[in-house]
Order: C-alpha cells, then structure tokens, then sequence
C-alpha cells in the first residue's frame, strides 16, 4: 500500500509550500498522477483527504490527473501505451507498433503536485 506514503508525501510538501508562501488556507491541489506509478488514484483522493484534516489542507479540493504512458520507440513509433491490462505485481510495457520493449517513456511515470491553489495572509 504504497499509496499511504505517497499521499503523507504530496501533504506534506503542499503544507510546507503552503507555509512558505504566507497561506491561512489550501483552497486546491492538482496532483499528476503517471498511469505507471501504479498508483490508485481513488485511495490516493481518500489518503489525500483523511491525512489533511486539523491542517492548513482541511476541506481544499483534490483534483487528481491520471497521465496516460507514452513512449519513443526504437521502431519508430511515439504514442500513447494501452496499459489496460497492466499488473500490478510485475507491469510490462510494449510497443503497440512491433512489440519490443527498447524504448523511451516520455510520460506515465509522474507524481507532481501540478499546482496549489491559496488563501494569503493579508
């Protein structure tokens, strides 16, 4: 359950941007969530909203953006990956276009607080 020390992460940093920046109040937080990270974006929502209560994060709105796997592929081939029937346990990402497996991953495997939205202080 990695997604527990994801989410105290992604609190964690937002309070301390928060912080930095003079906030009385987190209003929103996007988080970019790489389809290859194999996190669960629903628990990852859930964790989000349970670990920021009695924080400056109590009650902000947790947009959470699931970013699809793409890669550069020595064939040729630059795209978008069908990860539908990823697993879990051991995931495996081929080329749509010839199957192999030497390639770039352009995107797919991020967690980034995209942005945060904030109450100053006066």
């Amino acid at each position: 359950m990695h997604e527990l020390s994801m989410a105290d992460a992604i609190v964690r940093t937002v309070i301390d941007a928060a912080e930095k920046n003079d906030a009385v109040e987190v209003l929103e937080v996007t988080v970019e969530i790489g389809q290859m990270t194999l996190l669960n974006p629903e628990q990852i929502k859930f964790m989000l909203d349970v670990l920021s209560e009695d924080t400056i994060l109590e009650g902000a709105r947790f947009n959470i953006e699931v970013v699809p796997v793409e890669i550069e592929c020595t064939c040729g081939y630059e795209g978008a990956v069908d990860t539908d029937e990823l697993n879990h346990l051991a995931p495996v990402v081929s080329c749509p276009s010839c199957g192999g497996h030497e390639f770039h991953v352009r995107a797919g495997r991020e967690c980034n607080v995209k942005n945060i939205k904030i109450e100053k202080r006066d």
